[in-house]
C-alpha cells in the first residue's frame, strides 16, 4: 500500500506507531483549519413593512462559503426560509410565506458573507431567524431577531354631532404596526381622557384605530389627536378647531319661552293662593 511505502517490509512494525501519530496529527490539523464560527448582529434588526431588509450573517475567520450549505430557517429546520446547497439555491421545501421574497447574497460568499435579503416585509416576518452553515460534518449557526414596524396614515379627525352637552369628535387612522397608542391633547398640550377607543387588525395584520372624545366649550377650542408608534418612538398628529357657535346652547326664543312660562306659573300660583285666603276669610265670618 502507498501508505506503507515509507517503511521497508521488515520495519513495518517499528514504523506503525509513527504513522498513526502522523495521520492523527494530520487530521487534527485539517479539522482545526476547517473550523469556523457563524456570527450575526448583536442587536435586533428593524424593518419597515413593505420594504426590503438584509439579515446580516458571516463566517469567522472569513473563508469561502461557496461550497458550503447555508440554511436560513425559523423554528423548523427542514421548512426553511432560504437554502443554498451544492452551489445553488434550493426552493423545493421553502416556506410558502417566503416564496418569491428571498434573495441569497452570493456576491460575498468568497469572503464568508452568507447574508439573506427579504423583500416586501410583512408583520408576520417578525421574530427569530437561524443562520445555519455546514461544511461537511462541521456546522455552526447564529440566531438573530427581526423586528417589524410601520407608521400608518395621518389621523383623520371628524365631528359627529352633539353629545352630553359637548361635541363628539372622532379620530381615525390605519396602517400601523405594532399596535399604536392614541393620545388626545388640548391647546396647551395637556392629555385628555378619551370617551371610547377601538383597535382592529385587517387582512395584512396592520392595525386600524378609532378613538372618540367629548369636546367641551372653552376659551380655545383647538384639539389634537396623536397616533404614536411606541417601537419607533415616532408619531403623527392632526389638529381641529371648533368655533364657539358650534357648541349647543339655548336659543333666545327658547330662553324667552321658559321665562314666560315661569312667570305664568308663578302668577297662577299666586291667584290660587289668593283664592284660598278668600275662602278662609268667608268661612271665618
Amino acid at each position: 500500500m502507498k501508505v506503507l511505502s515509507f517503511c521497508s517490509s521488515s520495519a513495518v512494525s517499528s514504523c506503525l506507531p509513527g504513522l498513526i501519530i502522523f495521520f492523527i496529527t494530520y487530521h487534527i490539523q485539517k479539522l482545526e483549519s476547517a473550523e469556523f464560527t457563524v456570527l450575526g448582529p448583536a442587536h435586533p434588526v428593524t424593518a419597515t413593512v413593505g420594504q426590503a431588509i438584509q439579515l446580516p450573517c458571516h463566517l469567522s475567520p472569513r473563508m469561502s462559503a461557496e461550497n458550503m450549505e447555508v440554511r436560513w430557517f425559523r423554528s423548523e429546520f427542514f421548512s426553511f426560509v432560504h437554502l443554498y446547497q451544492d452551489g445553488k439555491d434550493e426552493y423545493e421545501q421553502q416556506m410558502p410565506d417566503y416564496q418569491g421574497r428571498t434573495e441569497f447574497l452570493k456576491a460575498g460568499l468568497a469572503e464568508g458573507n452568507v447574508s439573506l435579503r427579504i423583500l416586501n416585509i410583512r408583520p408576520m416576518d417578525r421574530g427569530q431567524y437561524h443562520c445555519f452553515v455546514r461544511d461537511g460534518t462541521l456546522y455552526e449557526e447564529a440566531l438573530l431577531e427581526l423586528k417589524v414596524a410601520v407608521l400608518g396614515s395621518s389621523p383623520l379627525i371628524s365631528v359627529q354631532g352633539h353629545q352630553d352637552g359637548g361635541i363628539r369628535v372622532v379620530c381615525q387612522s390605519a396602517g400601523w404596526y405594532p399596535e399604536p397608542e392614541v393620545l388626545w391633547r388640548d391647546h396647551i398640550g395637556h392629555l385628555l381622557t378619551s370617551l371610547s377607543e377601538a383597535k382592529s387588525q385587517v387582512d395584512n395584520d396592520l392595525f386600524r384605530t378609532e378613538s372618540s372624545i367629548i369636546m367641551r366649550e372653552q376659551a380655545n377650542q383647538s384639539l389634537s389627536c396623536c397616533i404614536r408608534n411606541t417601537f419607533l418612538n415616532q408619531e403623527k398628529e392632526s389638529t381641529i378647531y371648533i368655533a364657539d357657535s358650534f357648541f349647543p346652547r339655548a336659543s333666545p326664543w327658547m330662553v324667552a319661552l321658559i321665562v314666560i312660562l315661569l312667570v305664568l306659573f308663578g302668577f297662577m300660583g299666586l291667584i290660587a293662593y289668593l283664592f284660598k285666603l278668600k275662602g278662609k276669610y268667608h268661612r271665618g265670618e
